[in-house]
């Protein structure tokens, strides 16, 4: 029992002694210089592209420009489709919106006719709603995607300096308290553990 208490003893002290002692050799050194080149490395970054507002404008003038402006030019297609497409959306439903109501006018001015090109009033009414309610969702559409660019390319230009290494690390340090009262003195120990997330 006695030879178990000295050697869990010798094993406590021995722990306490090797965590409590910091090591500066080489290591220490090299990560400074590290930390300094990858502080470097953003500066530079931040320089080249310090543009939220630039690549904003650009963005604003001519969509997709901001996005080339943050070298993520996969995303320009992809704006130019939803342009295209939702501006032949517009295109169609406002060039049949325009026919029927030009029919409907027709047919309200000269109601002897009965019908035009097949449809009643009520018909042409419903057709021209139609469309024109489609005509109206391409245009909100297209001013959605027109914002939604320049926040893209502001959101983008500002994650362009965003660390994200995989440089985390955790460190577990020993730590011994002493106090001292009126009528006891006494000592904690304990251990802390530090995350660093750079």
């Amino acid at each position: 029992m006695l030879n178990n208490l000295k050697y869990s003893l010798i094993i406590g002290i021995l722990f306490i002694l090797l965590f409590s002692f910091t090591l500066d050799g080489q290591v220490k050194d090299s990560l400074s210089r590290s930390d300094d080149s990858t502080a470097r490395e953003q500066a530079a970054k931040k320089k080249l592209y310090s543009g939220p507002r630039k690549a904003s404008i650009l963005s604003a003038i001519l969509p997709g420009a901001g996005q080339v402006y943050n070298k993520k030019y996969w995303k320009v297609p992809i704006i130019y489709t939803g342009i295209g497409g939702l501006g032949y959306m517009f295109y169609y439903n406002n060039s049949e919106y325009n026919s029927y109501r030009s029919a409907l006018k027709r047919l309200v001015s000269d109601s002897s006719l009965g019908t035009v090109g097949g449809y009643s009033l009520e018909q042409l009414q419903s057709q021209k709603v139609y469309y024109e309610k489609y005509r109206n969702f391409a245009a909100f559409g297209l001013g959605i995607l027109y914002i939604l660019n320049i926040v893209d390319a502001n959101v983008d230009a500002h994650l362009k300096t965003f660390d994200v290494s995989d440089d985390l690390s955790i460190s577990i340090d020993p730590w011994q308290y002493s106090f001292k009262t009126e009528t006891t003195k006494g000592m904690v120990n304990g251990v802390s553990l530090k995350f660093n997330f750079k």
